[in-house]
């Protein structure tokens, strides 16, 4: 099998050298995910909720792009600024996953690219 990039029209630009997602026989790897309007390119800086929102939206946009979607998704990894956000978060993410929810892992990472408070990257299936 070979991997193959997907790079949705109508997704947000990369910031760097990377793939938005890899597909690999029936697995989606989709990249760090941030709070980018895919239209615009801009980052959308806000309430937690506000960022996180757009960049689990950006996931969703990416999993259509490869023939899936968000109740497809096996694991996230989650990435906070702040982990004092980790209950905002939590109230949050049952909205996008959900009723049986991925295997998860959040971390604070400190300062995150472009000074965002969120970031998400997902595995998932086709």
């Amino acid at each position: 099998m070979k991997k193959i990039a997907i790079k949705p029209v109508s997704g947000p630009e990369t910031k760097g050298p990377y793939s938005p997602a890899i597909v690999y026989n029936d697995l989606i790897f989709v990249s760090g995910q941030g709070p980018v309007d895919p239209k615009t390119g801009a980052f959308i800086k806000g309430e937690i909720a506000e960022e996180a929102r757009a960049a689990i939206e950006n996931v969703k946009l990416i999993l259509e792009a490869s023939g899936s979607g968000l109740d497809k998704v096996l694991k996230t990894t989650v990435y906070l600024a702040d982990m004092d956000d980790f209950a905002k978060i939590n109230d949050l993410y049952k909205d996008f996953f959900g009723p049986v929810f991925p295997a998860r892992t959040t971390i604070q990472a400190g300062r995150l690219p472009f000074d965002i408070k969120f970031e998400i990257d997902v595995i998932a299936h086709k």
